[in-house]
């Protein structure tokens, strides 16, 4: 699954590398949690270009009576996205990109969690394969508001992630952006490709402290390796 992610790069990098015409500032986020908002890019049908939104991280289905099932989707999985009724209609026209330049999986080890990091080598940004919605109160609620909300897609853990965890985080290669976020491309078939686990040798892992178990952390304390990173390394690997 993907619970927990960061995007620390400038709004200028994520807007030169998502080919975004403008995005605000952003905060560095070094435990984004669900619930939160996340920065997405979406394609918008009327300019014909990449948008930047902000969308709440927990896939609320237009058919919800309550908002709160989102805290339950904030992940989608790959293999059967298509078909789940939650997630089915929003495969087909509102997939987007969820920004990110790294994420947390855990390891079990007897009745304790170990929070490992996983990013690229370079610290680039990329893009998760994800899912948006929009979501009106019902009728005779008018204390609640609209809601647009997204969902992250999982998938096999590949090589690197897998003594870890064995579900990750799909991660798109930027050659099929245009592709995911064309809401005219409506074929399981073309899309199912694009969400296989990303190469594991692009990709770079180590252990950090528990400080991001706690989703008020958000420092970049949370994505500093444990100091006996290459024992750990060595002996899980």
């Amino acid at each position: 699954m993907c619970g927990r992610f960061t995007l620390t790069q400038s709004s200028a990098r994520l807007a030169e590398f998502f080919h975004v015409e403008k995005i605000p500032d952003l905060a560095a986020q070094y435990n984004i949690a669900p619930t939160q908002k996340v920065a997405t890019v979406l394609h918008n049908p009327q300019t014909n270009q990449r948008e930047f939104q902000q969308l709440r991280w927990g896939l609320i289905p237009s058919w919800a009576k309550d908002p709160k099932i989102g805290v339950k989707l904030i992940n989608a999985r790959a293999e059967t996205v298509a078909e789940k009724p939650a997630f089915r209609s929003a495969f087909k026209q509102r997939r987007c990109l969820v920004l990110a330049d790294g994420f947390y999986e855990w390891k079990r080890h007897n009745s304790k969690k170990q929070p490992f990091y996983f990013h690229l080598p370079d610290g680039q940004p990329f893009g998760f394969a994800g899912l948006w919605e929009r979501w009106q109160p019902l009728p005779g609620k008018p204390d609640n508001e609209e809601i647009i909300s997204c969902t992250i897609l999982t998938t096999a853990a590949n090589e690197l992630v897998q003594p870890i965890h064995d579900r990750m985080p799909v991660i798109v290669d930027p050659q099929d952006y245009d592709l995911w976020l064309n809401p005219q491309m409506q074929t399981p078939e073309a899309l199912q490709p694009l969400l296989c686990p990303y190469t594991d040798q692009a990709m770079t892992a180590y252990p950090v402290s528990n400080l991001v178990n706690n989703s008020r952390q958000n420092s970049s304390e949370c994505i500093i390796p444990l100091g006996e990173e290459k024992s750990l390394l060595e002996n899980i690997f």
